[in-house]
């Protein structure tokens, strides 16, 4: 199967997000999309989340350091499942706002773990 390390896509009317075909089934059991660490979003497949990210922020609550990433990545999360057929997912509009993405979108991944949501003048 492919590997897809980039895309661009445009967001329909209802905000949502299509899926490359080749990364359905790596985001069929849901995803998590957070602020990235700029002005930015993180899409993360459920399973990634579950296993690399959340004990990463389950550290010590009274160290800053940690209780920071909590915040950045707490603060607005969502979580979806990708609609059958199309592989849509529908990103909520504050998180639209926070990463500045209007309608187009260019994915990144980040060592094809996960990938980088931005608009396209992010990307430059």
């Amino acid at each position: 199967m492919a590997t897809v390390d980039y895309f661009e896509r445009k967001l329909d009317d209802k905000r949502r997000l299509t899926m490359p075909t080749e990364l359905r089934h790596k985001l069929a059991d849901g995803v998590v999309i957070t602020r990235g660490f700029g002005k930015y979003l993180h899409l993360y497949p459920r399973e990634y989340w579950d296993q690399i990210v959340e004990p990463k922020l389950a550290g010590d609550a009274l160290d800053e350091v940690v209780a920071d990433l909590n915040i950045q990545f707490r603060m607005g999360k969502i979580e979806a499942t990708p609609d059958g057929k199309q592989g849509r997912i529908t990103i909520e509009q504050h998180l639209l706002d926070y990463g500045g993405i209007d309608r187009e979108v260019i994915a990144v991944s980040v060592g094809g773990q996960y990938w980088r949501l931005m608009a396209p003048e992010q990307a430059t």
